[in-house]
């Protein structure tokens, strides 16, 4: 079977990795491209390759793997160190060890130098495979020391097979515009197949809307809206892990480490795709102005999105998508108050699209 066949599109990506299963590994690759889209797919997968056992690996349980994922905001310079001690441990059963970094572009600066070390002089036997969503947040000398494996967003028909596959209920038109609303990325269209989601998503764009809608928009309960939703998201994923945990043998203390990783892994992860979510409408008001109603992300909201292009100026929408785009950059780089840094933005975004409404429409925040 195809090492890579789970993972969808990503011609070239596989191409490097065929060539380097064919011709022996080199000690470290990193993995880089926007969420969602198989890159740790990819990881694990050719992590059982060169360990050769996909169930144990795929299952986190093989003695030659290694995982290290950021537990919290970022990667700190103590899971460095145990990651090193580890390095220097001989196979316990081939002739490998497989080091994935997860979300590599969280490190910290201490992190990233202790890291840089061990990608200098590693062991002949190790294989350190970094993963990452943003090359820009690794300092450059970790990157030169690695090979580039690029991952791309998938295609809108890659997407619409995948939800197709997934959601056979799902009618064409419905398909099409999850797609769009997917944006290249499976992980959003599988949260978006998610009943959950649908009312989370159905809040989002109410709130979108309430910012220059409503004369009594309210920014504290807005950032509360969006906090619960990605706390709820953090509490499955929680549930989640703690079924895959009981079926392991962990010490207590790692189990409970696995279940803290998955919920704020997810509610960082919602927290961000539905800024990306919020951000999308605004643009969408944009591109419906300008008549590209076919490039529009939330394709299957078009009648309000006409409705309300024809009350907000385009100016001030692009004003709105790039104050929450700061926001997400704010959230993804830095440690900030989050129920403080929502906030603000909402108090921006009422500010800024309120501002060329009828003046019977406007609230003063």
């Amino acid at each position: 079977m195809e090492p890579f066949a789970s993972v969808p599109e990503q011609p070239e990506a596989k191409r490097l990795l065929q060539a380097a299963l064919a011709e022996g590994p080199a000690h470290a690759y990193l993995f880089h491209g926007p969420p969602g889209v198989g890159k740790t797919t990819a990881a694990f997968a050719f992590a059982a390759v060169l360990l050769g056992d996909e169930r144990r690996v795929l299952a986190r349980a093989h003695p030659d793997l290694y995982v290290l994922e950021p537990l919290g905001e970022m990667i700190r310079i103590d899971d460095i160190r145990a990651l090193r001690h580890d390095l220097h441990l001989r196979p316990f059963e081939g002739e490998r060890r497989v080091y994935l970094v997860l979300a590599a572009d969280r490190l910290n600066e201490d992190a990233a130098d202790a890291l840089l070390k061990d990608l200098e002089e590693p062991p002949a036997y190790a294989v350190v495979v970094l993963v990452a969503s943003e090359l820009g947040a690794l300092p450059p000398t970790i990157v030169s020391r690695c090979q580039l494996v690029p991952f791309r967003r998938l295609s809108e028909p890659a997407v619409r097979a995948w939800i197709a596959a997934e959601a056979p209920d799902r009618g064409e038109d419905e398909v099409r515009a999850l797609a769009r609303a997917a944006a290249g990325r499976l992980d959003r269209a599988r949260r978006l197949l998610d009943p959950e989601a649908v009312a989370r998503r159905d809040a989002l764009v109410a709130i979108a809307r309430a910012t220059y809608l409503e004369p009594e928009f309210d920014p504290g309960a807005a950032a509360a809206t969006l906090l619960s939703g990605a706390s709820e998201r953090g509490r499955e994923a929680r549930e989640r892990e703690a079924a895959a945990v009981e079926a392991l043998d962990l010490p207590a203390r790692e189990a409970e480490l696995r279940l803290r990783r998955a919920q704020r892994g997810a509610e960082r992860e919602e927290l961000l795709a539905t800024l990306e979510g919020l951000e999308a409408w605004y643009r969408d008001l944009v591109v419906v102005s300008a008549g590209a109603e076919t490039v529009a992300v939330h394709a299957d909201r078009l009648e309000a999105l006409r409705e309300d292009a024809a009350r907000v100026s385009a100016e001030a929408a692009v004003v709105a998508a790039e104050a929450v785009r700061e926001t997400w950059r704010a959230l993804e780089e830095f440690n900030l108050n989050t129920p403080l840094a929502l906030e603000a933005l909402f108090v921006r975004l009422g500010r800024e699209l309120r501002a060329g409404l009828p003046a019977s429409a406007r609230t003063v925040f």
